[in-house]
């Protein structure tokens, strides 16, 4: 199970699953397109529904039916995202006079109206929730709505609220995507989706483009680790299962300078996959899974930016020196005590990431994920003298003459 693998079959074979949902993934957004509600409906695989809006009622009883402390512990996690989703936020207007008589500057607007999804099926995500929404209040978005698949967990309706989510919904899958991005009768068209899902979700955001901005294509998760001879075989082993229990199309990958290491790393997960309780998905996910090794930790580094992992472990001798060398990857993890799991609920960082290899396009969910930007020019008539000649000797040049008038008129009247 635990095997070597060939960098370019495993930087493959996370795209290729993508596109081999596209035509299912099509047909989903086309009745969804049609039928609306009754699509997510009938689409709904392990409830009957009702009703799409989940509502205050079926919120309170959640809160019934978790238990209170793991209530304090979202509230506190909470807390600490939103600290340093706080750090992140952009100023609202700022100018400065680059020369005397023209003042440049930008204006950041949030955007109005946004959707996150939170997976579900074989697990609750409230930190997911928390993730996703805590930054979109922060940033100042005024409507947050969320779409989970049904029945969704009281964990995740509890997380939903506690990040002060406006709408919540019934529909799971490439259809709550395409719900949200075109509209239904209960489902209100956003400008932006966010938020992690499986190959049909991350498929659907993709498609839907035309519709809504999306954050990144965020599919299964998925794990690097860099490590030498000193790493520690057993934490790397549960960071590995770690992402494995996600999902049968998670992927984990050891970037090792020492063999030794590798074949102990192997011993240590096949010893903890048979006693973790998801050890049915753990040993899916780990056919997707295994280790390189390298010459040197240079060729790590490089075959760590060629994969451009969701969570990049850093498990060497001198961890802290690697980070400055690295360029593409959703979040570092530096030293071995720095779990991902750590990062995915109670640091603060994000832990929606780009996956797939689209770290090396894409940043991880932040907020300015959830505004916009505008620039702002302010031009005197001692700046207009300063840029006029320069003005309409260009336009000119391009032949658009009535640009060049437009300065010109001003600095004549002037």
């Amino acid at each position: 199970m635990w095997k070597e693998v060939r960098v370019e079959y495993w930087i493959t074979s996370r795209r290729s699953s993508l596109e081999g949902v596209r035509e299912q993934v099509t047909e989903i957004i086309g009745r969804v397109r049609k039928d609306g509600d009754e699509a997510l409906k009938a689409m709904s695989r392990h409830v009957v529904l009702e009703e799409v809006a989940v509502s205050e009622k079926e919120i309170n009883a959640a809160y019934d039916a978790v238990d209170a402390n793991v209530v304090d512990c979202l509230i506190k996690a909470e807390a600490r995202i939103r600290r340093f989703h706080e750090l992140q936020r952009p100023r609202h207007l700022w100018l400065d006079t680059v020369e005397p008589g023209i003042v440049l500057g930008v204006k950041t607007t949030p955007l109005r109206r946004v959707g996150i999804y939170v997976p579900g099926g074989r697990a609750a995500y409230p930190s997911t929730a928390l993730m996703c929404a805590v930054p979109a209040r922060v940033a100042g978005v005024r409507e947050i709505c969320a779409c989970s698949p049904p029945p969704i967990k009281p964990l995740t309706l509890v997380a939903l609220d506690i990040a002060g989510v406006d709408e919540i919904y019934n529909a799971g899958g490439a259809q709550a995507i395409a719900a949200m991005a075109i509209g239904t009768k209960t489902v209100r068209p956003v400008q932006k989706i966010v938020g992690p899902g499986n190959v049909y979700v991350t498929m659907a955001k993709m498609m839907m483009r035309d519709h809504v901005e999306i954050d990144f294509p965020a599919g299964p998760s998925e794990i690097a680790i860099i490590a030498d001879h000193t790493a520690d075989p057993d934490f790397i082993a549960a960071d590995i299962l770690a992402q494995a229990e996600h999902d049968p199309d998670a992927a984990c990958l050891l970037i090792t300078t020492d063999r030794a290491l590798a074949g102990k790393v192997g011993n240590s997960v096949a010893r903890m996959t048979e006693k973790a309780p998801r050890k049915e998905i753990i040993e899916k996910s780990l056919l997707n899974s295994g280790y390189v090794v390298v010459r040197d930790i240079d060729e790590a580094v490089t075959v760590s930016d060629r994969v451009a992992p969701e969570h990049l472990s850093i498990q060497t001798a001198d961890s802290l020196s690697l980070v400055t060398r690295v360029e593409n990857a959703g979040a570092i993890f530096v030293g071995k005590y720095s779990s991902v799991a750590s990062g995915d609920y109670a640091i603060g960082t994000n832990h929606v990431l780009p996956t797939a290899g689209y770290a090396k396009l894409y940043s991880g969910l932040d907020v300015n994920h959830f505004c916009k930007t505008t620039s702002v020019e302010m031009v005197s008539p001692e700046g207009l003298e300063a840029i006029g000649d320069i003005v309409e000797t260009i336009a000119e040049a391009e032949g658009l003459f009535a640009h060049a008038e437009s300065v010109r008129v001003r600095r004549r009247k002037h």
